[in-house]
């Protein structure tokens, strides 16, 4: 073996260690997209929020949001100012980033989560005021159940 072959041997396998001791660094991230208002601050601040707990977001500013909410199977009746989708699920609304990752880990048979309306202290939504909500596992037809309950009741 020659000395050129010697040295590019172990710079591939220097090279492969870092990759495998980086770990999560290499992991793909997950990606949702968003499909919002151009002119919604509050999506802006999910938006955010998913980020800064390891979401990648690609956004899409939609004209009206209702009929994104509609082409993708979001009940109105759940509905909010943003709608999202990620690995084969729904988000509706300012679902915490931990529900999203949660969903994604446990792969329950639903169509997605949702958090209707826009209550105060969700992500996105944060201030003086925390109204209790709930995170709703939805499927399609409307059918629900409370997935994850946050503040006092």
């Amino acid at each position: 073996m020659n000395r050129q072959s010697v040295i590019d041997r172990r710079r591939f396998l220097a090279a492969l260690a870092a990759m495998l001791l980086a770990g999560p660094a290499f992991a793909a991230r997950d990606v949702i997209e968003v499909f919002k208002s151009s002119t919604c601050g509050c999506c802006t601040k999910w938006i955010g929020h998913l980020r800064a707990n390891g979401f990648e977001v690609q956004a899409h500013d939609v004209g009206d949001i209702s009929v994104s909410r509609a082409k993708l199977g979001v009940p109105q009746a759940l509905g909010s100012c943003h709608t999202g989708s990620i690995g084969g699920y729904l988000i509706e609304g300012h679902v915490p980033a931990r529900d999203i990752q949660r969903l994604l880990t446990e792969r329950p048979s639903a169509a997605g989560l949702a958090v209707p309306g826009m209550p105060h202290g969700a992500p996105g939504m944060e201030g003086d005021a925390m109204d209790p909500y709930d995170v709703l596992l939805f499927q399609t037809s409307g059918r629900y159940t409370v997935y994850q309950r946050y503040g006092a009741r």
